[in-house]
């Protein structure tokens, strides 16, 4: 009996099964998303097929190329991956059309953020803690108007449990919450929350600078400065090791937009309980850690 088999091990069987199990960090090679993502889905759809559970959901990727006015629509005719691992992901909700007797859903969130965060805004938060250490302004690529779309960890949790209850069987649904979070709109709240003043490139320059160095040269250069900015953070404050980091990938300082349309999950009768993001909560996100005295207590 594999790993796999043992996760469906239960006398009276599961209704539904929710797979969240997956690689999502950034910068692996496609050997790893293919065994962390696609292998891994695909023998817990298959797992769950030969069980007869009455609902399948999977958690997909948003990081597909859209309309930054009318967002990612679920009925796009065709999807064109931003990063690998929504490449891997993609194969995935096309494998699972695939097998035969099997209730699945697709279920594609935005920036997902909340307590315990690493990989998605939290390399922000702290890129932004370490130009409050080094006393200078935050200057990023492109433009304020960049969409990043969010969605709160809790507000996911109830819209996949709304489409295991409501959802229709093969349908994609989007999730992300009503506040248009934009590159913009977040680093409002992490300028007021370190006393920072954070500065753009444009779009212009931004091509320029980018033309000139080469993307991977430059988030090279850009991550020397923060990791080291980060690591005489941390030795200050006493903090000798910890998990989240301010390390950024090519893929992810791209020009383009995280931008879903929500409309087919809100006809499910979906009520978002944090509509949009604030500085309470990413100071909820940080609190956390610094409980944790994994994050350096500055505020």
């Amino acid at each position: 009996m594999n790993s796999c088999q043992k996760a469906f091990e239960d006398d009276i069987g599961f209704d539904f099964v929710v797979n969240f199990a997956s690689e999502t960090r950034s910068g692996h090679s496609d050997a790893v998303y293919e065994e962390g993502v696609y292998k891994l889905s695909i023998n817990c759809a298959k797992e769950a097929a030969k069980q007869r559970v009455k609902r399948y959901v999977e958690i997909s990727s948003a990081e597909f190329e859209c309309d930054s006015t009318t967002g990612l629509s679920e009925s796009s005719p065709s999807l064109k991956p931003l990063t690998p691992l929504a490449k891997y992901k993609l194969k995935v909700e096309n494998e699972l059309k695939a097998i035969e007797n099997f209730n699945y859903i697709i279920v594609r969130p935005a920036l997902v953020y909340g307590i315990a965060d690493r990989f998605s805004l939290m390399p922000r938060i702290i890129i932004s803690c370490v130009y409050k250490h080094l006393n200078e302004t935050m200057k990023l690529l492109w433009n304020k108007d960049l969409k990043l779309n969010t969605i709160h960890v809790q507000d996911l949790c109830s819209a996949v449990w709304l489409c295991c209850l409501n959802g229709k069987e093969g349908e994609v649904y989007n999730v992300v919450d009503t506040g248009d979070t934009t590159q913009g709109s977040l680093n409002h709240i992490l300028s007021d929350i370190f006393g920072i003043h954070c500065d753009y490139w444009g779009n212009n320059m931004s091509k320029i600078i980018v033309k000139t160095k080469g993307l991977d040269d430059l988030v090279e250069e850009i991550n020397e400065k923060h990791m080291l900015g980060w690591s005489e953070l941390c030795g200050k404050h006493g903090i000798r090791n910890t998990p989240i980091t301010p390390y950024l990938y090519p893929e992810m300082l791209q020009n383009k937009s995280l931008c879903l349309n929500g409309d087919k999950l809100n006809g499910l009768g979906f009520s978002h309980k944090i509509p949009q993001m604030t500085k309470e909560l990413v100071l909820e996100i940080i609190n956390d850690y610094v409980e944790m005295s994994l994050f350096p207590k500055i505020l």
